[in-house]
């Protein structure tokens, strides 16, 4: 039921709005409008580029406000389509989740046509942009929950040639990190149904938190222009890293690691160190029993610390902590 008035096929640049249905207790034909912008000139990749998968994530926002402003045809060669705030209601509220619906746009596919909000967006993505774009670009950070090592990161596709294609855009962002990941939290991933249509998807989690340091932003919009020329659309020239990022693998359940019961918890060593097996990463103290000694949090496996809980006050069953190994290059693309 969403519709728009742009012309995806047009030449030069339109701005315009992804509306979709939804009736309130005071608008009955009211619709949620999602902002979007279309680039477009020749003959050249289809680039789809996603901020605000979860509301409460801004890096990537910003990152791709500050390019729907800038870009030109002239600067480009193929399509390019931008869509900042994908789940808007959340951007709006600051929240991860829909407060429309309460849904979470990433586990939100395949969608349904007709149904609320968030899954009609991820209904489109599949059924409409999805397979008009030959690259994905679904940018992420840690949002108030989680602060990472600020790091560009993919899946481990069945399909060798995929794969190869993501490693070499992952490393294109240009992170200190690159980082491949597990899903231990559900199905319906946005990345993942991009990736089933046979697109070149590239994603992120690019630090965390509600306060975004000014060198998280720069990594930010640095590293996407730098995918759009590696993959083709922009015009320059792409920039390469003087040290090789640092790979790492977080695969196994066991990498990442969920508080064993509620309390204050204490990170122990700085993101993107390094870390034993066996090692205290951080401790939960318990708000009710302060006598207590505190529950300590093992590294289950060697690695990096990738990230770590954001906020001090946990629950049960959040994850405190990942740990990731590093892995060469070798290993990645012949797993």
């Amino acid at each position: 039921m969403i519709i728009t008035s742009l012309d995806f096929d047009k030449p030069g640049k339109q701005q315009g709005f992804l509306q979709v249905p939804y009736s309130h207790n005071l608008g009955g034909w009211a619709n949620v409008m999602i902002p979007i912008t279309v680039v477009a000139r020749g003959t050249g990749p289809t680039v789809l580029v996603l901020g605000g998968n979860h509301g409460d994530e801004y890096q990537g926002q910003i990152a791709a406000m500050n390019l729907a402003r800038q870009l030109t045809p002239e600067m480009i060669t193929g399509r390019i389509i931008l869509i900042p705030s994908l789940n808007f209601p959340a951007a709006r509220a600051a929240t991860r989740l829909s407060p429309l619906d309460g849904m979470n746009m990433n586990r939100a596919f395949p969608g349904e046509a007709e149904g609320p909000v968030t899954s009609q967006v991820a209904h489109y993505l599949r059924t409409v942009l999805f397979p008009m774009s030959d690259v994905v670009i679904d940018m992420h950070s840690g949002g108030r929950s989680m602060e990472f090592v600020p790091c560009s990161h993919m899946h481990l596709v069945t399909d060798r040639e995929q794969r190869a294609r993501m490693f070499a855009a992952m490393l294109a962002w240009g992170t200190d990190f690159s980082f491949i990941y597990a899903d231990i939290a559900g199905t319906g991933l946005l990345p993942v149904e991009a990736e089933n249509q046979g697109k070149l998807v590239i994603t992120t989690e690019l630090g965390g938190g509600e306060c975004v340091p000014a060198a998280v932003h720069r990594i930010t919009q640095s590293g996407l222009r730098n995918v759009l020329i590696h993959v083709g659309l922009l015009k320059g020239r792409e920039l390469k890293r003087k040290a090789p990022a640092i790979i790492t693998q977080a695969t196994n359940r066991e990498d990442y690691i969920l508080a064993p019961e509620s309390g204050i918890f204490e990170i122990m060593i700085d993101l993107g160190t390094r870390v034993k097996r066996g090692q205290t990463v951080g401790c939960i103290h318990h708000l009710e029993r302060p006598d207590r000694a505190p529950e300590q949090i093992i590294a289950a496996s060697a690695g990096y610390l990738i990230t770590m809980r954001a906020p001090c006050l946990t629950q049960q069953g959040d994850c405190v902590a990942v740990i990731a190994k590093q892995v060469s290059e070798r290993e990645v693309l012949r797993a």
